[in-house]
């Protein structure tokens, strides 16, 4: 037979395995990219480099991954003008740090995700192309703006090259009938 003394403690320990077991609580990491999923909406900017000074604008669409894995796949396309471009990337958890890829990766046209680390309200990725290395950081400067800066290591600094403050599109508004 249990004692009373006893008994609570048992409580408390089944109540905070329960809390912190992944099936029922997600980290901070899929916290971040939960709360980074939507439909985005915003102007960017290449602000170094050969093509410096050309303006866009993004349309994206963030889905996180499912169940226990922490993770985003966005798809879009951003407009320079007339002309539009695809846009996607996915990203991964792998062990305690990221994988995945922007556009088809490196072995395309695009840029591998080599690495990353997740930290409240922002997210940085290293970025790999061939000998191109650098960092993609993603930060939510409120729930409904997000800044990403694109930067490559050019000797021993890093140098931002692309910008975008992307806002939440109004179609991320669910509606219900009115009875």
């Amino acid at each position: 037979m249990f004692l009373k003394s006893r008994i609570l403690p048992l409580c408390l320990a089944a109540a905070t395995l329960a809390i912190a077991s992944p099936s029922m609580a997600r980290d901070a990491d899929s916290a971040f990219f939960d709360s980074v999923a939507g439909v985005w909406k915003g102007p960017g900017e290449i602000v170094a480099g050969k093509y410096k000074g050309t303006k866009f604008v993004c349309n994206l669409v963030g889905d996180p991954a499912r169940g226990n894995a922490s993770g985003i796949t966005m798809d879009g396309s951003c407009r320079v003008g007339v002309f539009n471009q695809k846009m996607s990337a996915v990203i991964s958890r792998k062990g305690k740090s990221y994988t995945g890829r922007f556009l088809d990766g490196s072995a395309g046209k695009g840029l591998d995700i080599v690495s990353g680390k997740v930290a409240g309200d922002r997210a940085v990725m290293g970025i790999n192309r061939k000998t191109l290395n650098g960092a993609m950081i993603a930060r939510l400067h409120d729930p409904e703006t997000m800044n990403v800066t694109i930067s490559v290591k050019v000797g021993d600094q890093m140098v931002p090259v692309i910008g975008v403050t992307l806002k939440r599109s109004l179609a991320n508004i669910k509606t219900g009938a009115l009875r």
